[in-house]
């Protein structure tokens, strides 16, 4: 089975990691060396994917002159400008639609997520449901847990509900969408992607696929040195 293509949130502002982002954008931030889009996209070459389509807005120029079409890293890279407002995580990807096909999985920019994302495509086809997200069993470890989720399918997810009976779950940052619940949103933009999961699990249409290892991300300063820490000892066990 072949996959769809990737799309990756990698708009936002940043502001948690200022100063370092007020010159340059999240996914161009150092990490153990070289631009975290490295990292994202040579791990995206790694997992399968062919195409990734970046969806750009804040020193989005930054990003392209970097990653250029994707074939220094085996990719073929495209892109999506927010243009000239923000449209939020949900707007900017119903703006990509038209080079994002049928269906596509989804990260957020600020991620990496070390899985194997053939079986998460293949339960996503099993699921028959619109959408499909990707779950930890995070019990508020990593980060406030925001999801209920009963082995099969997410029964909510929603960001204030940390403390609540069954929210033991988190959305570990990987999730598939067909265009279509994207493109029927009724929202304008800008409006946030959370927005369409919430609905969707709230009417019993988001598949879930439990995710084992723990996500690593670079939104906030503890998480990008616990990033650097582990893409380095990966990087150390690849040494000879």
């Amino acid at each position: 089975m072949s996959l769809p293509g990737l799309a990756i949130l990698a708009g936002g502002l940043a502001t948690r990691l200022r100063p370092i982002t007020q010159t340059i954008p999240k996914s161009l931030v150092e990490v153990a060396g070289e631009p975290f889009l490295a990292h994202q996209l040579r791990l995206a070459r790694r997992q399968g994917f062919e195409r990734v389509t970046l969806l750009i807005g804040h020193l989005g120029e930054a990003i392209m002159a970097f990653a250029g079409d994707g074939g220094r890293f085996g990719l073929e890279v495209a892109y999506a400008l927010d243009g000239d407002r923000p449209r939020g995580t949900g707007g900017a990807l119903r703006a990509a639609l038209p080079g994002l096909g049928e269906a596509f999985f989804v990260m957020y920019g600020d991620s990496y997520l070390d899985i194997d994302v053939r079986p998460v495509f293949e339960a996503f086809t099993a699921a028959a449901r619109p959408a499909l997200m990707t779950v930890l069993h995070n019990r508020d470890e990593w980060d406030p847990s925001n999801v209920v989720f009963d082995g099969a399918l997410v029964r909510r997810h929603d960001k204030a509900a940390r403390g609540e009976p069954g929210v033991e779950w988190i959305d570990y940052g990987l999730s598939v969408f067909r265009a279509g619940v994207i493109g029927d949103w009724p929202g304008t933009d800008p409006f946030d992607l959370s927005e369409v999961t919430r609905a969707l699990a709230e009417r019993g249409e988001l598949a879930g696929f439990e995710a084992r290892r723990r996500f690593y991300e670079i939104g906030k300063p503890e998480g990008l040195a616990e990033t650097e820490a582990y893409l380095r000892s990966r990087r150390d066990r690849r040494d000879p």
